[in-house]
């Protein structure tokens, strides 16, 4: 009987790291497109305001790049901390902006109810495609990637991320 129980432990055991090693995979930014990297600060988005967001008027300037949707729990629940760093940090000269992979009505509701100090920009459906050429091969939100003053990545993270997580990697990026 307790040779049964041994046996079961380590076969369970050895199904849990398994399943951990496979969602670690999953959820590990794949490699970035660098035509993509590069052609991100080419790109205009509408805002949910009317207004154009220009990616080239960033160029130059450590920014944060966040794919979200209001749809997506984990997305709002960072989004707070997303815009405490951005202004905390803005001083230093760090810029962010968020990409809705949503459509423009949903959007300017959640904005109306919870604004944000940072430049939204609507991304679409085709979000999804930007923030596959940037390493999410999951094509799952909330996405974030942080670029360094040359306009390449530096972090990619796959899930909600905290403020001592963006405020980490910024103090790292110098």
């Amino acid at each position: 009987m307790k040779r049964r129980s041994t046996l079961f432990a380590g076969v369970g055991a050895l199904a849990a790291v398994a399943g951990a090693g496979l969602a670690w995979w999953r959820l590990s930014p794949g490699p970035v497109d660098d035509e993509a990297a590069a052609a991100l600060w080419s790109l205009s988005f509408t805002q949910p305001d009317g207004g154009e967001l220009q990616m080239a008027g960033l160029r130059g300037q450590p920014l944060v790049l966040n794919f979200w949707a209001t749809w997506c729990p984990p997305c709002v629940k960072e989004l707070p901390q997303i815009d405490r760093f951005h202004t905390d940090f803005r001083v230093a000269g760090w810029r962010v902006v968020g990409l809705a992979v949503d459509g423009p009505t949903p959007v300017r509701e959640f904005l109306r109810k919870q604004p944000l100090g940072f430049p939204i920009g609507l991304a679409g459906l085709e979000g999804t495609d930007l923030s596959k050429r940037l390493g999410n091969t999951a094509g799952a939100l909330p996405f974030t990637v942080v670029f360094g003053r040359d306009g390449r990545p530096l972090h990619r993270k796959l899930g909600e991320t905290s403020y001592e997580e963006l405020a980490s990697w910024a103090r790292s990026a110098g």
